[in-house]
This record gives structure tokens, sequence and C-alpha cells, in this order.
């Protein structure tokens, strides 16, 4: 418990946490204000079409809380006071994963309020599991991704690297796989943050930026999907871990 309140201490003593938080909010709830002001018809699908935008923010602040401490030296300071390194950057990573999905719940139900707002006519009722898994779900997502930020930013210890392979790997390159001929769709269903899209889809929906990326047929179910996304990530953390304790601070 010492340890997770260290570095909750450590992580809010910095401006970034609270322009990510307010960045991550900003975009997904006025992203979905925009889509619900201009859409004629309204359903649980929209009010979620800022969340990816969101996910890309809490990526950059799972690597900020990293980074910045190598940048500065304090990571230094943090393994003389714990010896154990794995110890130190496990709660690091527990603490903005918590942080991460905390922001994720905010992102979903405050943009299913802003739709409910724009258009009170509109049935947003969260009634099925699939409506709740599609709203509820982005905090597990965004917690998970948090994770995968935290390993990124452990191994590639500079933020400028750290960001820019968190943004290309989950705004681009998965997206760019499926252009390979023949595999390609076949590579992207097992791709961590395609699988975490999976798992918050509304297979009926009829929005396009939670759709099923054309011709990807996904093996496991959106609940295993999410495993499967949650897995990529742990095994990324482990070997991370395991690069911090070889090699010098």
């Amino acid at each position: 418990m010492t340890l997770l309140a260290v570095e909750r201490i450590k992580l809010f003593s910095t401006r970034s946490p609270y322009w990510c938080t307010a960045l991550a909010i900003a975009m997904s709830i006025g992203f979905t204000a925009l889509i619900a002001a201009n859409s004629e018809t309204v359903g649980i699908d929209l009010t979620q079409a800022g969340s990816r935008l969101a996910l890309v923010v809490v990526l950059v602040l799972g690597a900020l809380a990293v980074t910045t401490e190598y940048r500065f030296g304090t990571i230094r300071s943090t393994f003389l006071a714990v010896p154990n390194r794995t110890s130190a950057l496990v709660a690091k990573t527990a603490v903005v994963a918590l942080v991460a999905g905390v922001i994720g719940e905010i992102v979903a139900f405050g943009s299913w309020a802003m739709a409910k707002v724009i258009k009170p006519s509109a049935d947003l009722a969260i009634n099925t599991g699939a409506e709740w898994r599609h709203v509820a779900g982005v905090g597990l997502m965004f917690a998970i991704g948090a994770i995968i930020a935290v390993a990124v930013g452990i191994l590639v210890r500079h933020t400028a690297g750290a960001v820019a392979i968190l943004l290309v790997w989950s705004m681009l390159l998965e997206n760019l796989v499926g252009i390979i001929p023949k595999v390609g769709v076949k590579i992207q269903a097992w791709l961590p943050f395609m699988n975490a899209d999976n798992f918050l889809a509304m297979q009926t929906g009829s929005n396009e930026l939670n759709a099923e990326p054309a011709g990807v047929v996904f093996k496991l179910s959106q609940w295993g999907s999410l495993g499967y996304y949650a897995g990529i990530a742990v095994a990324l953390l482990v070997v991370a871990l395991i690069v911090a304790k070889r090699r010098d601070a």
C-alpha cells in the first residue's frame, strides 16, 4: 500500500495527468456531441464514437508516467529507495491503470450523458449486456491500454520515442496491416488494439467507427478478445520488467 501511495503522489505531482485527463474527456465528449448534433438517429453505439480518440491520450499519459522519471533521473531515487525494481514498477503500473480506468468510465458515461442531453428523444437506455459492455467496457480497455503504455515506456525510456511508438501502433500500424495481400486481415484478427475494438463493438450497431474492420474475422468471442488484449499487455509488461532489472537506471 505504501508503494501505491508513493506512486500516486508522484503521478499527480506533475501536470501531465491533469492535462491528459481533461483532454481525453473533452475530446471524447466533444466528438460525441458533434456526432449526436449532426445525426438524425442516435443509438448507444454512437455515444462512444470518441472513445478511441481518448484512448490515444491515455496511452500518452501512461508513457509519460514512466519516461518522465527517466528523463529527470528520479527513477534512480526510486530504485535506491525500493531495491526491488519489480515491486516499484508494478505499483506504478497499477496506479496508472487505475487512473486510466477511471478516465475511461468518465469518458464513456459522460459521452452517453451528452448524447442524451442533445437527443433527449433518442432511445439511449442501457438495457442489454452488449450495451453495458459497449459503454462500461471502455474503462477496461483504457486500463489495459495504460499497462501497454507503461511497458513501452519502461522499454524505450525516452518520451518522444515511446509516444511515437504508441501513436503509430494504435492509430496507424494495425490498420495498415490489413493491406498486406492475403494474410493482412488474418494478422489483424490477432492484433491487440483490434481485439480491444472487437470487445467493445456493437455487432448490430450502425457506428462505423466501432464496426468490425472489413474482411477481419475474429477467432475469439468479444470477452475472449478482452482476455487476449489483457494477455498481450501483461506479457509486454513482464518483458519490460525483466529488461528493467537487467540494465542500469
